[in-house]
């Protein structure tokens, strides 16, 4: 059956479409109403922690039996679909419209939105600004509605009988870690909540949050299977909190700083002290935990990790699950293809910058992601045309962002399109880590501590795979290999919401690019959105907001 992915298959997954319609509401359709409708559930530091509860359940007399525990594990799971595009305000988002490499440009009436893409592009939100607000405070409400379900899982774990139960307490430590990441990538220090009380927090600095991701995943590390099988197939392992860390010790230059951070310089792992070394040092042994794991392996063809049955990836690290099923799909192509191309009519608004396009070679396999040139429909194969009835070219160049053409700019298609999609809903997963960034990690921290010629050889690993005949790169100094090393994290994982951080560490976030001048500092950490700081005043905003 095309559908048995894994752990988000069938009924587990499909009870957290995120619907609120029950027949019959027992305690386990309670349990799922709470637990799917973020609304209903304390936001911690994201509503107002004054009101009165919706009821007087608690973790202890919440979760009756094993099964409903489980369901309480697959609502965290099932809220990483919220952090991707399909849902308004996003992780994703704010990583990739912000960046050098993705821009959604006005088409006529379309994409306008308040002009909050515009915003995100020029890098000119604010607290309030009109146009982003809601993207800001989506991701912000997103990522704790994830860490909420969180703690109310574990506070449950220490009264409920479950077998497993310090394995299912170190998956959620570390699902609980990663919203915690995005966060602290976002925002920088935000409120440190470990339990289901009902109080406004302080925010904690970003090196606090740094070290309570770091410990949390430490701790997970070693508990967790390094590989799940069968049913349970997409649950994180020792692979994804190892990866988590490895980027969590790469970004420290960054991550442990609530200011202070070189915008025009790179904010090396090699300034910050883990340990008995560095965070470059942690960075590479945690990249090696994996590497020598022997769980994983770069897939044969590049394109094995975008296809439909991507769940089969030797590659995948830590993925986001999806199925061909109302609520439940991939949509990202429907945010970039045009309207003529697909069934059901896509939205025609994402596209590449020009600049990210032209960077790739044309040799490299990788540069095959964009849509470039005559189009054809992708479900008859036929040439496809506008809404004018002329042929449909995609053009790199968009000559206006506030006004451009149905057929301008390159499009998005990294993710092989599903032929048993429901509606918009594809099957294709979505992996936040996998093997070949792991590489990357590791390359760039043995370039940060002089083993430039080591770093080079696993930057070449990857090329190997997608240029034939061979182009290795043969930068020698460690600035050049420094630059190398970000140019391949473009060529690799484009659109993989990777861009907004890379760029921020290597001090090129706030430069001018195509259809964007230069932004002022404070620009590096998105603004603590308006309607927290009403909800509560323990909140700072952070410096130039």
């Amino acid at each position: 059956m095309k559908n048995a992915k894994g752990f988000f298959t069938h009924e587990i997954l499909r009870s957290f479409a995120m619907k609120t319609s029950f027949p019959r509401m027992t305690r386990r359709g309670l349990l799922v109403l709470l637990l799917a409708a973020p609304g209903l559930l304390l936001l911690q530091a994201c509503t107002d922690l004054e009101e009165t509860p919706v009821s007087s359940l608690v973790p202890e007399t919440f979760f009756g039996d094993e099964e409903e525990l489980l369901s309480g594990l697959a609502a965290i799971y099932a809220q990483l679909r919220n952090t991707l595009p399909g849902t308004a305000g996003t992780y994703y988002h704010l990583s990739e419209v912000s960046s050098d490499e993705m821009i959604v440009p006005t088409r006529g009436s379309d994409w306008y939105d308040n002009g909050k893409w515009l915003e995100l592009q020029r890098q000119t939100w604010g607290p309030n600004t009109v146009g982003t607000l809601g993207d800001v405070n989506g991701a912000w409400v997103q990522a704790f509605t994830g860490v909420t379900r969180a703690n109310f899982l574990l506070e449950a774990l220490d009264v409920v009988t479950i077998a497993d139960k310090e394995v299912i307490e170190a998956e959620v430590r570390t699902l609980r870690a990663f919203f915690y990441y995005m966060l602290s990538d976002l925002f920088g220090g935000v409120p440190i909540v470990e339990d289901t009380e009902l109080e406004q927090r302080a925010r904690n600095t970003r090196a606090e949050v740094f070290s309570f991701i770091e410990q949390e995943l430490l701790a997970a590390r070693d508990v967790l299977p390094e590989l799940w099988t069968g049913k349970n197939e997409g649950r994180v392992t020792s692979g994804a909190a190892n990866a988590i860390l490895a980027s969590l010790y790469l970004n420290a230059g960054v991550f442990t700083k609530d200011e202070g951070i070189s915008v025009s310089g790179y904010n090396s792992c090699q300034t910050v002290a883990i340990g008995a070394g560095t965070a470059c040092d942690a960075a590479i042994e945690a990249a090696d935990r994996i590497l020598n794991s022997g769980a994983y392996a770069l897939a044969p063809e590049w394109r094995d990790n975008f296809r439909p049955d991507n769940h089969l990836s030797p590659e995948n690290i830590l993925v986001v699950k999806h199925v061909a099923a109302d609520g439940l799909g991939f949509q990202l192509l429907m945010t970039t293809l045009h309207y003529n191309m697909f069934t059901p009519t896509p939205w025609n608004g994402w596209s590449a910058e020009a600049e990210a396009y032209y960077t790739f070679d044309e040799d490299d396999q990788r540069r095959d992601i964009f849509l470039v040139g005559p189009q054809v429909s992708l479900d008859t194969g036929e040439p496809a045309e506008d809404r004018q009835g002329n042929p449909l070219v995609f053009t790199p160049e968009i000559t206006n962002v506030e006004a451009a053409t149905e057929g301008e700019g390159a499009r998005i298609g990294k993710w092989t399109p599903d032929p048993e999609r429901v509606a918009q809903h594809s099957g294709n997963d979505f992996a936040y880590f996998r093997l070949a960034e792991i590489y990357l990690i590791k390359a760039e921290a043995l370039n940060e501590i002089g083993q430039t010629g080591e770093a080079v050889a696993l930057v070449n690993m990857l090329r190997e795979r997608v240029f034939d005949p061979d182009e290795p790169i043969t930068a020698a100094s460690q600035a050049d290999v420094r630059e190398a090393i970000l140019q391949e994290r473009l060529f690799e994982l484009t659109f993989e919401a990777k861009r907004r951080q890379d760029q921020i560490r290597f001090g090129q976030f706030t430069q001018a690019w195509q259809h964007k001048p230069a932004a002022p500092a404070h620009v590096v950490l998105m603004p603590i959105p308006l309607p927290q700081m009403d909800a509560n005043p323990m909140l700072e905003q952070n410096a130039g907001y």
